[in-house]
C-alpha cells in the first residue's frame, strides 16, 4: 500500500484535475483513514476529528466520507460499516477487499476478470449494476502464523 504522503499527493492532484474541492476537513479525514491498515468507522473518525475541530459533528464526517468515496479515494467496507483508503485512486476500477478478521488488515485486489464476468452476467440478465462490493473475510498470513505458533 502507498504511504500516506504519496496517497495525499495523489488525492490533491486528482481533486485538482477534476475541479473538486479538497477542503481541510476532507483532507484530514483521508489522512486519518490512510494512516490505518484496517478500516475506520465514522464515529471513530468523528472522535479523532473533534479533538482537532471541536465543531465537528456526524454530518461533517459523513459529507467528507461521501466526497472521498465519490472521488474514488476511499472505499466503504460494507460488512464492517467502516472505511479504508484506496491505494490507487488515480484510476477507475473494480476492486475486491481481503479483510483479516483477527487484526483488521484490509488489502485491495483488482481482479478485472471477476469484474468483467459479473458485469457480463448482469447485462445478460438485464440488470444494471450501480455499485459492487466484494469482500472476502478470513485470516492474513501473519495472523495465521501467530495462531499456528500458539
Amino acid at each position: 500500500m502507498n504511504d500516506t504522503r504519496t496517497l495525499m499527493r495523489q488525492a490533491e492532484r486528482q481533486c485538482e484535475q477534476r475541479g473538486a474541492r479538497f477542503t481541510p476537513i476532507r483532507r484530514r479525514v483521508l489522512e486519518m483513514i490512510a494512516a490505518t491498515t484496517g478500516g475506520l468507522k465514522a464515529y471513530d473518525l468523528l472522535d479523532q476529528l473533534t479533538t482537532e475541530h471541536a465543531a465537528a459533528r456526524p454530518p461533517t464526517v459523513y459529507r467528507a466520507l461521501e466526497f472521498l468515496i465519490d472521488q474514488g479515494l476511499v472505499h466503504r467496507i460494507e460488512s464492517l460499516n467502516a472505511y479504508v483508503a484506496c491505494p490507487c485512486p488515480e484510476h477507475v476500477h473494480g476492486f475486491q477487499l481481503l479483510i483479516c478478521k483477527q487484526c483488521g488488515l484490509v488489502e485491495e485486489l483488482h481482479l478485472d476478470d471477476v469484474d468483467a464476468q459479473l458485469a457480463l452476467r448482469a447485462r445478460e440478465l438485464g440488470f444494471r449494476v450501480e455499485r459492487q462490493t466484494i469482500e472476502l473475510l478470513g485470516s492474513c498470513e501473519a495472523c495465521r502464523a501467530g495462531i499456528a505458533q500458539s
